[in-house]
């Protein structure tokens, strides 16, 4: 049975936590959920050690509240606001001519050895796109195959030594140790992609409130991570600044009245066109603005926000590998109409809008698209079929090999078996009948004769 995870995602919103570990069958069971406002925290850089630290610090005492289990390991997610992703290569003779994990971290070792690292960063993942033995093609999983030669291409994701140093003080003020950092898109994608979509290459895009990350997969590998630094708190600004009403009332407008549809029929039939708003510095007086001007400006902000990202896919050159279309998750994927917007943005690619593989548990619902991050943390950190890489210590992640578990039921009716089986047994031997052959009995006369015989042959000798 696997140790027990604490999985910490730290968004600008809310600090989420979660206890977990897998259970006898080897699925993920959740002991305890926690969730916090954040403070401190802004698109993922700690801005506030004390803040952030108190923040942290409650969504775990939450979390605790339900299970008295010890916590064995921590693991973090990180924003790609400060990482950067890099590829290499590395390869390795195979001397005893089959391939096993050790071979395997040797030539990530290698092709992390290759790799131009910047000094200010460190190493986060190691990521092996794929792998080559000999002359064959590519390569998913290598492990005992034979071969004489073994080689890797890798994508390699570095983090700013800085921003991890600060993550690191402000979970040390909450007496939490982390042992592994994991990139924010990298979570996501796993908790919302399947393995067809994984397979034949996919776009994910995680729409936060302060960030908007994505991460391409293709031949079930991680190959290109980015993000830029736009959310949805950028429409509830706009919608502020543009309106002249408070942030608070901006949030309300576009929670409860936003959508990226021009045309909405149940408005319609309500015959909702014109809602009244606060107005800054004098919230006591309202005014009348029309649906219209508002989803205008929520309109142009997530346009902006798809058209950024479409161009950094058309300068790294991957638009092209992208045979599964695009899949969208976040809080800002709740808006009405996005998945048509996006659409026409991308040009007819296909667009779908995931929320990430439900946990069934009794305590929160995973079936939500603001939970694919901390649901990927707990995919990354507890599935079974988890892929082969160098995790944020540079250790070689392995394949969990499920082992038969006998329970203490099963194995209080094996020890009874046992016991009858003895004591059936037992009975047996008692109820067998006695042995009557008895052995000849030596007369008086022949009593001794034998020694005497002996002694005289031994008188003989000498």
């Amino acid at each position: 049975m696997g140790n027990t995870l604490l999985a910490i995602d730290i968004g600008s919103t809310d600090v989420t936590a979660i206890i977990a570990k897998n259970d006898l069958d080897y699925k993920i069971n959740i002991l305890g959920t926690g969730i916090e406002t954040s403070d401190g925290i802004n698109k993922g850089l700690i801005t506030n050690i004390e803040l952030a630290s108190k923040s942290i610090q409650n969504a775990v005492l939450k979390a605790r509240r339900s299970t008295s289990e010890p916590i064995e390991s921590t693991v973090v997610a990180i924003s790609g606001s400060y990482t950067k992703g890099i590829r290499s290569m590395g390869s390795v003779n195979v001397p005893n001519g089959i391939i096993t994990e050790h071979e395997i971290n040797q030539v990530m070792q290698m092709a992390l050895y290759n790799a131009t690292i910047v000094p200010e960063y460190d190493i986060v993942h190691v990521i092996p796109i794929f792998f080559k033995v000999d002359d064959s093609a590519d390569v998913d999983n290598p492990l005992n195959m034979n071969g004489a030669r073994l080689e890797v291409s890798v994508y390699i994701v570095t983090a700013k030594k800085t921003a991890l140093t600060n993550l690191r003080s402000a979970f040390k003020e909450s007496n939490i140790e982390i042992t592994n950092f994991v990139l924010n898109s990298y979570a996501t994608a796993i908790s919302v992609l399947d393995e067809q979509q994984s397979k034949f290459g996919s776009l994910v895009i995680n729409m936060g409130s302060t960030t908007t990350e994505f991460a391409c997969y293709k031949g079930g590998s991680l190959f290109y991570t980015d993000f830029i630094p736009v959310g949805s708190n950028h429409i509830t600004n706009d919608l502020s600044v543009m309106l002249h009403t408070p942030h608070n009332a901006a949030e309300l407008i576009k929670i409860k009245y936003g959508s990226l549809l021009s045309n909405n029929s149940e408005d319609d039939q309500l015959t909702i066109k014109k809602i009244k708003i606060p107005r800054i510095g004098d919230e006591q007086v309202t005014e009348e603005i029309s649906l219209v001007d508002i989803r205008n400006i929520i309109h142009a902000r997530v346009e902006e926000t798809l058209l950024l990202v479409k161009q950094k896919l058309n300068r790294s050159g991957i638009a092209d590998n992208l045979d599964a279309g695009i899949v969208i998750t976040g809080g800002m994927s709740r808006l009405k109409g996005i998945k048509e917007l996006a659409t026409l943005v991308f040009e007819n690619q296909p667009i779908k809008v995931a929320n990430p593989r439900n946990i069934k548990n009794g305590y929160m619902n995973f079936d939500d698209p603001t939970m694919s991050t901390i649901s990927g943390l707990l995919f990354y950190s507890l599935d079974k079929n988890r892929n082969f890489e160098l995790d944020s210590n540079k250790k070689l992640r392995r394949k969990v090999i499920k082992q038969k578990i006998i329970q203490k039921e099963e194995l209080k009716e094996a020890q009874q078996n046992i016991r009858q089986a003895e004591q059936k047994a037992n009975m047996d031997i008692k109820l067998k009948p006695e042995d009557t052959t008895q052995l000849p009995k030596i007369s008086k006369t022949d009593k001794g004769k034998g020694m005497a015989k002996f002694w005289n042959k031994v008188s003989e000798w000498f």
